[in-house]
């Protein structure tokens, strides 16, 4: 073959070559990183499967998949000091465009009580997604049938009264026992509490009888409260729960406190302005999914989205309210 041939046949399978992506293009065949709604993220969610954050973080993602609204999430629990190794690990995926992660008031507490150098403020704020209240659950078979028994045993001896969470200290599992002591007269140092990491492990712990009371936001525990495996005493939050309408507030019971836990979404520091306004649209479009409505009403969480300045605004407020509460229960 003379060079000239050679050089005309490789000219016309060049040519052949554009003209066949051209065509795979007007059909909409497109790689993942040509499409913005085809792109393919990564979620990092802070705890183990079956918390708080997990059930949070993979709504959004079946939500986002199921609208089409991007390509596949690749899902990553990381483990470990109540969300500040998942956070670390956060910051040090700075400039990052195709990370997020779950993160929430236990987030916050444990920035403070674990002294981590990865904290909130350095991370870049995307949405608020859900406020839920916390719920006071016992095993079956507890003797502890109203909230009014588990009060009186509590006064009468706080020590002997095992309470588990889903937090460390500073993440809400824990803050709210320790407010909800005090309101009850208890001194906080007495309460007997104990971490667990997630939801996940807190159930285990309770159908075990490790602990006699748990509490925690109570879409973690649907299947065992429909089962009757475990009976919740009371919920925390201003108003009664749809999934558990026969259970009372803190307040109709007397008790004179209201708490609840949220839950968002950051991103890596450094990214930039237009791949924060993506990831901020793209929440924004998930939130207004049939998909996303139904797990908030599933799981018993109250629609509490923000974004932008208003979300920027209340992590600070939140970073204030977690200092001042460890401080007032001296746990700082």
């Amino acid at each position: 073959m003379t060079p000239s041939r050679h050089h005309g046949r490789l000219v016309v399978a060049v040519l052949v070559a554009l003209a066949l992506a051209s065509v795979a293009a007007g059909c909409g065949v497109t790689r993942g990183g040509d499409d913005p709604n085809n792109r393919r993220l990564r979620m990092m969610i802070p705890n183990s499967p079956g918390g708080g954050y997990d059930l949070t973080g993979r709504a959004a993602v079946n939500a986002l998949e199921g609208n089409e609204l991007t390509g596949r999430f690749e899902i990553t629990n990381v483990l470990g000091a109540s969300g500040t190794v998942a956070m670390q690990r956060l910051a040090n995926e700075e400039g990052a465009d195709d990370l997020v992660m779950t993160m929430g008031l236990g987030v916050v507490g444990a920035v403070y009580t674990n002294k981590s150098d990865a904290v909130v403020s350095d991370m870049t704020p995307i949405a608020r997604l859900v406020e839920e209240q916390e719920g006071i659950l016992v095993p079956a078979d507890s003797p502890f049938e109203t909230i009014d028994d588990l009060v009186a045993a509590w006064k009468k001896d706080p020590g002997a009264v095992t309470i588990g969470g889903g937090s460390s200290a500073g993440g809400p599992d824990h803050l709210f026992p320790m407010q909800l002591a005090a309101e009850l007269g208890i001194d906080p140092v007495d309460v007997n509490y104990i971490s667990y990491d997630g939801g996940g492990p807190l159930t285990t712990a309770l159908l075990g009888e490790k602990i006699q009371v748990g509490m925690s936001g109570l879409g973690e525990f649907e299947g065992q409260i429909e089962d009757g495996s475990l009976r919740v005493l009371a919920v925390s939050g201003a108003e009664r729960l749809d999934t558990v309408e026969d259970v009372p507030t803190l307040t109709e019971s007397g008790i004179d406190l209201v708490f609840t836990n949220w839950r968002g979404v950051l991103a890596p520091p450094g990214i930039s302005d237009t791949q924060r306004d993506y990831l901020t649209d793209l929440f924004t479009e998930m939130h207004e999914t049939d998909e996303w409505q139904a797990a908030l009403e599933d799981n018993g969480w109250t629609d509490n989205f923000a974004t932008g300045e208003e979300f920027e605004q209340f992590l600070v407020e939140q970073d204030t309210r977690v200092k001042d509460t460890l401080e007032e229960l001296g746990l700082t």
